[in-house]
Formats: structure tokens, sequence, C-alpha cells
């Protein structure tokens, strides 16, 4: 092949090659662009999704702060210098704070602010002597809260308000399970206390002295292990 042919094939090679180079750099510009513009939108989504959750929150804070004020409030005549709120009694003040925690509870039910909310109530309903509808309340923030430490605490309540009905062995069951997590974030003696206290009122007194006994052992620095001791002396004295 002579000298120029060659030539002439090299430099059509080369055109060859360059276009197909130039061909896939602007598709790779089209496909690099795509995905730019993906990864944008993502992330105007994903900023709007964390502001609009920031405004839910300040929302819902903003109407437990209202609750939380009517359940700070004092107890008295109306009219009484610098009192601020008052109610007449603790009665009408429980009420009127059931109310305001509905509204903050209801109006954002997913947030944590409405979450807390939703657990206050079930205590306003403790405090008004109404275990009924507060089991059924703390039953709902279980269901919304799940294992987290709202969750944990309405197991705590619900355990309480099972036994102030009568409903021993639930409430039993929900004691001694929150007692073996020794790592959860509620206080394992004070767990057992209940549980024990819980035995008495079932009619169990074995029972109780055996959770009494393994307070004292595994918390011996406990403030309520003052408590248990007493109990285990009323129950050598009665058993």
């Amino acid at each position: 092949m002579k000298r120029t042919e060659r030539h002439h094939l090299k430099e059509n090679e080369l055109e060859r090659l360059a276009r197909e180079t130039r061909e896939v750099l602007e598709q790779r510009k089209t496909e690099t662009t795509a995905v730019v513009a993906v990864v944008a939108v993502i992330a105007v989504i994903g900023l709007g999704i964390v502001v609009w959750r920031q405004q839910v929150e300040a929302k819902a804070s903003a109407l437990l702060a209202q609750a939380v004020a009517v359940q700070d409030a004092r107890v008295g005549p109306p009219g009484m210098p610098g009192a601020g709120l008052t109610f007449p009694t603790e009665h009408e003040r429980g009420q009127a704070a059931l109310a305001k925690l509905k509204i903050a509870a209801d109006a954002y039910p997913k947030s944590a602010a409405g979450i807390y909310a939703r657990y206050q109530m079930a205590v306003e309903y403790m405090s008004l002597d109404d275990p009924k509808n507060a089991a059924a309340t703390y039953q709902d923030v279980i269901s919304r809260a799940g294992d987290g430490i709202y969750g944990q605490m309405a197991k705590l309540g619900l355990a309480e308000a099972q036994a102030r009905q009568g409903q021993y062995e639930p409430a039993i069951n929900t004691y001694k399970d929150l007692a073996q997590r020794k790592d959860g974030p509620l206080p394992v003696d004070g767990i057992l206390m209940q549980l024990g206290r819980t035995y008495l009122q079932a009619g169990k007194p074995v029972d109780a002295k055996q959770t009494f006994t393994r307070l004292v052992d595994e918390y011996p620095e406990s403030p309520f292990s003052g408590d248990a001791r007493r109990e285990l002396d009323t129950l050598k004295k009665t058993t």
C-alpha cells in the first residue's frame, strides 16, 4: 500500500474516532444533565419536607404550650392578685386541660408534640379518676409512638389504668415485660415497685414477696428499696 493511501486511511480513522467521541460526550452530557436535574428536584423536595415538618412541630408545640399553661394554672378563688389563670377546682382545671390537649393531639397526631399531648390526655384522665378513658388513650399513644420513649411511658400508664379497673392480669404482664428491659428508658426499680403492689392488689402475696425481694437485692440504693423492705416486713407478719 502506498504511503499516501495509508495516510489517508489514518486520517479517516481519526475522523471516525473523533466523531464517535463527540457523540458519546453529547449523550453523556444529556444524561448527566438529566441526573443533575433529578438530584436537584429530590433535594428541593427533601428540603421542603424538612421545612414542612419544622412548621408542623412548631404549630403543634404552640398548641401544646397552651394546654400545658392550663395544666399549670392555679386552683383557687377568681380574682386573686397576680394569680393569672385560675380555676375554682382541680376537676374544672383538668377538664379544661383535656380540651386543650385534645386540640393539640388531634390537629397534629403524628408530631412529637401531638403524641405527647395525647399522653398528657391519658394522665389527665387518670387524675380525673377515669381509668377507662385513660387506658384507651394510652393504647392510642402506644400505637402511634411504638417502642419509643412515649410508647414505653404509655405502657407504664396503661398498666396503672388497668390495675385501677381491677384488670390485674394484663397490668401484671405489662409490668413484667417492662421490668425485663434493663437497658430501656424507664427505671426498672420503680416498675418492680408497681409490679409488687399490683401483685398484692391481685391477692398474690408470694409473687409480691419475690418482686420486692428482687428490688431490694438488685437495687439496694434505689429510693424504692425502703418501701420494698417495709412491704416485705408486712408480708412476713401476715403470711
